[in-house]
């Protein structure tokens, strides 16, 4: 079972730049897909970006295609999220998760249990 540890959140001006990480307890860490997800005040969880097992594949909402970069270090038993050009939109508190593709997508739900997040606070 893999469980995940979010860090990195913090307080930053609009245009600036966080990278997060999420680091998994579990051997078998290499064989998941991970997502990150974020829920901001008053909404549901949303599904931001996802890398596969192999990291050869990554995946963006469109929301945030082309300003965050989704990376994992399986050495490290690490995912990472940089996260570029960040608006006051982005604000929320970022989850990561492991699973299969689709769960690493939020199309279905993830493998691992919810962890406590990190909270990005994006100010304008």
């Amino acid at each position: 079972q893999v469980q995940p540890v979010e860090s990195g959140g913090g307080l930053v001006q609009a245009g600036g730049s966080l990278r997060l990480s999420c680091a998994a307890s579990g051997r078998t860490f290499s064989s998941y897909a991970m997502g990150w997800f974020r829920q901001a005040p008053g909404k549901e969880r949303e599904w931001v970006a996802a890398i596969s097992w192999s990291g050869g594949r990554t995946y963006y909402a469109d929301s945030v295609k082309g300003r965050f970069t989704i990376s994992r270090d399986d050495a490290k038993n690490t995912v990472y999220l940089q996260m570029n050009s960040l608006k006051p939109e982005d604000t929320a508190v970022y989850y990561c998760a492991a699973g299969t593709t689709a769960q690493a997508m939020g199309i279905t739900p993830p493998l691992s249990a919810w962890g406590q997040g990190t909270l990005v606070t994006v100010s304008s």
